[in-house]
């Protein structure tokens, strides 16, 4: 005789791993766009150190007219969505497709990395300093990138680390890490593993960092990334569908700003761990 065994479906659903944004504290929002496409940033010149001359009209140098320019930040980042859940599914699936749970899930799964990739990209593309070359001194090679910026007369105040899998393991591996200020801290940024110097180290899962990029040191003075729309709708019935139509819209872009790029460093090249390996 043929035995039929009993099927049973949870609805308790096998839900994916999601991060918060690991880059909102990363980048400021000095800047409005309300109503426009582009703001243009000025910038404006100063005027040369002369020598002071005892006699003559032009005791102080020859003057000329300060100079301004502009830098230009159009939004370009217009993304959206949209997917359908139709009514027979949910009520046939113990409705596991909840129309809010599935748009909750696109929000934290899809459009939060989505962003988080874009910006931590434009970072390092902008940098105005870079280091390259691989790392056998995870510690050194960080200090040599807070020296430069420190050269730059950057602030440390509210600077940040992006740090790829790669060097996490290469730092830790350092005998020269210390790690008196891990997960001891009162309150941890999201994603934040540690802290050298005082600037905070965010793992960053390996898509979210360019090729062979192994940390970038920011200050969230060095660039701007506005959200200027983030629209979800859930329809119910809308025409044509027995059920849900979820749509979602996000324009938003990330700009670093041209006379503060010198307090972005980004350090390339695959890293050795210390030991190699």
């Amino acid at each position: 005789m043929a035995l039929n065994y009993a099927s049973k479906y949870s609805p308790v659903v096998d839900e994916r791993f999601k991060l918060a944004s690991i880059t909102q504290n990363a980048f400021n929002n000095d800047y409005e766009w309300d109503g426009v496409q582009t703001v243009n940033v000025y910038s404006v010149d100063v005027a040369p150190l002369n020598n002071y001359t005892m006699s003559g009209n032009q005791r102080y140098g020859t003057p000329g007219e300060l100079g301004t320019s502009l830098q230009p930040l159009t939004l370009a980042q217009d993304k959206g969505f949209t997917t359908t859940i139709d009514r027979r599914n949910y009520s046939d699936q113990m409705m596991v497709t909840e129309a809010g749970a599935a748009l909750r899930r696109q929000i934290d799964e899809v459009i939060i990395p989505h962003i988080d990739i874009y910006r931590i990209a434009q970072l390092a593309a902008n940098a105005g300093n870079t280091g390259t070359g691989a790392i056998t001194d995870a510690y050194s090679a960080f200090l040599d990138g807070v020296t430069t910026l420190l050269n730059n007369k950057a602030p440390l105040a509210g600077t940040f680390a992006f740090i790829s899998s790669a060097f996490y393991k290469a730092i830790r591996l350092d005998a020269s890490f210390i790690q008196a200020s891990d997960i001891a801290q009162g309150m941890l940024a999201n994603g934040q593993v540690g802290m050298v110097e005082g600037v905070p180290l965010i793992y960053a899962p390996a898509s979210y960092l360019p090729t062979d990029v192994n940390f970038i040191i920011t200050n969230r003075i060095a660039a701007v990334s506005p959200l200027k729309l983030m629209d979800y709708k859930v329809h119910d019935n809308p025409p044509g569908i027995n059920g849900w139509l979820i749509e979602g819209r996000v324009f938003f872009d990330a700009f670093v700003l041209k006379n503060k790029k010198n307090a972005i460093y980004v350090h390339t090249a695959p890293t050795t761990p210390p030991g190699g390996g």
